[in-house]
C-alpha cells in the first residue's frame, strides 16, 4: 500500500483564482482594479494563432517592477478560460500585488509533443508552452525571468501536463504542480504499447441518432475559444499518433521522469487530489515513489470528486504554496493584500 502524507501544508491561505473568462467582460475582480487580457499570439510550435488569458496585477502600467509568473494549465475539452469560469469568490484573485497568472489553451493535446500529425498539422505541444507561451509571455511583460521566478501547476489533464513538462525542464520552474491530475496517462499509455496493459475502457455502444448528435457536438465551435479552426471540439483534438512505441510515452511520463531526475535539480513538488477522485491512486503512487527517494514534496489530499467544487478549494492552496516558493527562492518576503473593510 502506499503511503500517504494526510497532511494540508501550513502556508494554505485558501486562495481562489475566479476570474471572468470573457475578454473585456467586467466583473467582480476587475472591479478590484485587477486587469485580465485576453492575447492572440503566433504560436511555431503548433503553426496557428492561439490565445492565453493574463491576469497582470494591480497598477501593473504605472509600475517599473519585474512580476513572478504562475502558469494555470487546463484539463481535457477545456480551454484557457477554464480557470476564470467560476465566480464563486473572485475577491480572492486580488490577494497578491506581485504576480503574474497566465492561463494558456492547448487544446485536447495532453501537452506533448506528438510522435505523427496528420492532415498537415503540427502538433508540438510540449514545445508549444515552453518555448512559445513562455517566450512570448517573457517578451511582452516585465517578469523575472527566470527559474525562481517562475511557477507552473494545472488541473486533471493540465495536472499531469505540469508536472510532466516541470520535470523535463526542472532548468524553467522553481515549483511544479498538480490538482486531479491524471499523473499516469503516458504510464498507462506505455504500457499498453508494451502489450502489458489492456486496452482503455469503451463507451457504451450508441444509436445512430446519439452518434449523430455526439458528432455534431463535437463540431460546433465553442464562441468563447474565437480562434478560426480551433473553436471545436473536434478542430481541438490533434489528428496523428500522441504516442507511436513506448519510448515515445516513457519520454513524456512523471514516473519515468521523476526516476530520472537529479535531486539537486528538481524544482518544488505540490500534487493534491480529492479522495473519491479515481485518479486519487495516481496521485498516491506518484507521492510513493517521491517518499522513497526522499525528495521534498507538498501532498494534500481532502474530500471531493473530479469536477469544479474540489478545484474551486484546491486552487487557494496551489496558489498560495507555490507563491510563497517562489518568493522564498527569490529571497523575498511573501507579500498578502490587506482584505478591504468591511470583508
Amino acid at each position: 500500500m502506499s503511503r500517504v502524507l494526510p497532511r494540508v501544508s501550513a502556508l494554505a491561505l485558501l486562495v481562489l483564482l475566479s476570474l471572468t473568462s470573457f475578454a473585456g467582460a467586467q466583473s467582480p475582480a476587475l472591479e478590484q482594479g485587477l486587469t485580465l487580457k485576453t492575447v492572440e499570439f503566433n504560436a511555431p510550435s503548433v503553426g496557428r494563432t492561439m490565445k492565453y488569458n493574463v491576469l497582470l496585477p494591480r497598477d501593473y502600467e504605472k509600475s517599473t517592477a519585474r512580476y513572478s509568473v504562475l502558469y494555470l494549465l487546463h484539463g481535457l475539452t477545456q480551454n484557457f478560460t477554464a480557470w476564470g469560469l467560476q465566480n464563486s469568490a473572485p475577491f480572492y484573485a486580488g490577494l497578491y500585488d506581485d504576480l503574474i497568472v497566465v492561463m494558456p489553451d492547448a487544446g485536447n493535446s495532453w501537452y506533448v509533443n506528438w510522435a505523427v500529425s496528420e492532415g498537415g498539422q503540427r502538433n508540438d505541444w510540449a514545445d508549444y508552452i515552453i518555448k512559445d507561451v513562455i517566450g512570448h509571455i517573457d517578451a511582452t511583460y516585465r517578469t523575472m525571468a527566470r527559474r525562481e521566478g517562475r511557477a507552473i501547476a494545472g488541473l486533471s489533464m493540465g495536472g499531469y501536463g505540469s508536472l510532466m513538462l516541470g520535470l523535463r525542464h526542472p532548468d524553467l520552474f522553481i515549483s511544479i504542480g498538480s490538482t486531479s491530475g491524471a499523473l499516469e496517462h503516458a504510464r498507462q499509455a506505455g504500457n499498453r504499447l508494451r502489450g502489458i496493459a489492456p486496452p482503455p475502457p469503451q463507451p457504451r455502444p450508441q444509436t445512430p441518432e446519439e452518434q449523430a448528435t455526439a458528432a455534431a457536438r463535437r463540431r460546433e465551435p465553442n464562441p468563447l475559444i474565437g480562434v478560426p479552426g480551433f473553436s471545436s471540439q473536434e478542430e481541438r483534438s490533434p489528428r496523428g499518433t500522441e504516442f507511436a512505441k513506448p519510448e515515445d510515452a516513457d519520454a513524456f511520463d512523471p514516473f519515468v521522469l521523476i526516476k530520472q531526475a537529479s535531486k539537486e535539480r528538481l524544482p518544488h513538488i505540490y500534487v493534491d487530489c480529492g479522495t473519491e477522485d479515481r485518479l486519487i491512486a495516481g496521485a498516491r503512487a506518484f507521492v510513493q515513489i517521491l517518499l522513497e527517494r526522499d525528495i521534498p514534496f507538498d501532498y494534500m489530499q481532502m474530500a471531493g470528486a473530479h469536477n469544479a467544487e474540489y478545484w474551486t478549494r484546491s486552487i487557494g492552496h496551489i496558489i498560495s504554496v507555490q507563491y510563497e516558493v517562489m518568493k522564498r527562492a527569490l529571497g523575498e518576503r511573501p507579500v498578502r493584500r490587506p482584505p478591504p473593510s468591511g470583508q
